[in-house]
């Protein structure tokens, strides 16, 4: 089983659309008994609210189905995760800190996959939920690219 874990600042925004549109991308792939999705966040500052107006707006207009979510913070159970995804360089340096040093696993910005070390501002401040879609869906399908090149999964295992 393959752990994903996004994080942003206050998870209401970013990473709750990550967690979204990557367990969609998942799904389609047939792979959502196979990898394990969560978000996350750095800060304390929104836990117990759900996700954003406009993220869930959003990830509907699409057609995508938003997660049962409540936000959190980051936690010792996190940081075990095969992959840590952070949105931006401050969140970055933030899960770094968080996790200490840690034997295996990848953290990386969600744009990183793409082949870009561009950071996805946050639509909590510039309102640009637009923006912040296409550029979590861009990275989401790359990170999924690559999990798939370094995983061996079974592909006649039934989808949940």
């Amino acid at each position: 089983m393959v752990k994903v874990i996004f994080v942003c600042l206050g998870n209401i925004c970013r990473s709750p659309m990550a967690e979204a549109i990557f367990s969609h991308l998942v799904a389609e792939a047939g792979l959502s008994d196979q990898i394990t999705i969560d978000s996350a966040a750095t800060s304390p500052w929104e836990i117990g609210k759900t996700i954003h107006e406009g993220a869930n707006e959003r990830l509907q207009a699409l057609g995508i189905p938003t997660p049962k979510h409540v936000a959190r913070q980051l936690d010792i159970e996190d940081i075990k995760a095969d992959y840590i995804i952070g949105m931006d360089e401050p969140n970055l340096r933030a899960i770094n800190y968080l996790i200490g040093a840690r034997p295996s696993g990848e953290v990386n910005m969600l744009l990183h996959y793409a082949g870009e070390e561009t950071q996805i501002a946050d639509p909590w401040y510039t309102e640009d939920f637009d923006t912040a879609f296409s550029e979590i869906y861009r990275g989401c399908q790359a990170l999924l690219a690559h999990i798939q090149s370094r995983h061996s999964f079974n592909q006649d295992a039934p989808s949940i």
